[in-house]
């Protein structure tokens, strides 16, 4: 298969493209910098795209089986520290969604052969927050500012099917991996020394390990019955207190030091939501086709995150 990933270049969209080249997939990553993207799984080509448009890449569109659309600004910045949400960094956060989604629609509008699937990015955000009520799938979507992201986020796309394509939604929790990304963030007051509960520490984590990620993707692209939304979360979340009991025993650390609120309000303003408010989110639907997840576990999970 060909497979055209947009922001393959982040975190979980290289840890995809290394399998999906495993696996004898021709893999081509759509990036704003191709000359900048040696660091590529090898065997992966790079193309340039500006992120808002078909020009350059959507001839591209012909010969391929599928697209796999993760592409849009980081909700958390760029730094180790998240970035502070201004109105003008809201406003970039919500329209690189939208400016990538309408640029996979015309794309594939214009192609005479097109792909067979989808792949639309989305969160566990789209829910909102609901304390420690168990969410599936058939949950309307929430009222606050990353719920709205996410709901546009997954209607960047719907004009596909009106095309003909089937389009699958992956909701997608916390990754853990440990190349990066929120594991670090999270594990690092623990190697200080200072780790404890955020907040009231009885935020859910709605996680996933990476291999449970990827080995979930490659199941929807592949599975022909599959369209529609998938929460890309272990069937066992967490609390944020137990995450960090958890992990603070595996790194031989304590974790009773704790991280007040209104702190990180103070300090980061509305992003520190992120950390404070969270979902008990159940994969309902990839365990209905039968899926396995490697890691279902935490403390297992987490060994072998922090074993590399």
């Amino acid at each position: 298969m060909r497979i055209i990933i947009t922001g393959g270049s982040g975190l979980i969209g290289t840890e995809l493209t290394k399998v999906l080249i495993q696996d004898d997939h021709e893999v081509i990553i759509l990036s704003r910098n191709p000359e900048n993207a040696s660091d590529l799984p090898c065997g992966a080509q790079a193309v340039a795209w500006d992120g808002k448009t078909a020009d350059g890449w959507g001839e591209l569109v012909e010969e391929t089986d599928a697209i796999v659309n993760l592409a849009g600004e980081s909700i958390a910045g760029e730094g180790f520290i998240p970035s502070r949400w201004t109105a003008e960094r809201k406003q970039r956060i919500r329209q690189s969604r939208i400016d990538a989604g309408k640029a996979v629609v015309a794309a594939v509008a214009a192609a005479n052969h097109k792909p067979e699937v989808v792949i639309q990015a989305s969160a566990v955000g789209y829910y909102g927050s609901h304390g420690d009520e168990l969410i599936d799938e058939d949950f309307l979507s929430g009222e606050d500012y990353l719920a709205s992201v996410c709901v546009d986020w997954e209607n960047s796309t719907t004009a596909v099917e009106e095309l003909g394509l089937r389009r699958v939604i992956v909701r997608t929790g916390l990754v853990f991996t440990a190349q990066g990304g929120i594991f670090t963030r999270l594990q690092l007051p623990y190697k200080l020394f200072v780790g404890g509960p955020i907040g009231s520490g009885n935020q859910y984590y709605s996680w996933i390990h990476v291999q449970d990620w990827v080995a979930a993707v490659r199941l929807l692209i592949g599975n022909k019955a599959t369209q529609g939304a998938f929460n890309l979360t272990t069937p066992n979340p967490v609390t944020n207190r137990d995450f960090g009991k958890t992990l603070g025993k595996i790194m031989g650390r304590p974790s009773i030091i704790p991280l007040p609120g209104f702190a990180m309000n103070l300090a980061l303003g509305e992003v520190s939501m992120t950390a404070l408010e969270g979902q008990r989110v159940m994969p309902k639907r990839i365990l209905d086709l039968g899926f396995k997840f490697k890691y279902p576990e935490l403390e297992e999970a987490l060994l072998e995150i922090v074993n590399q």
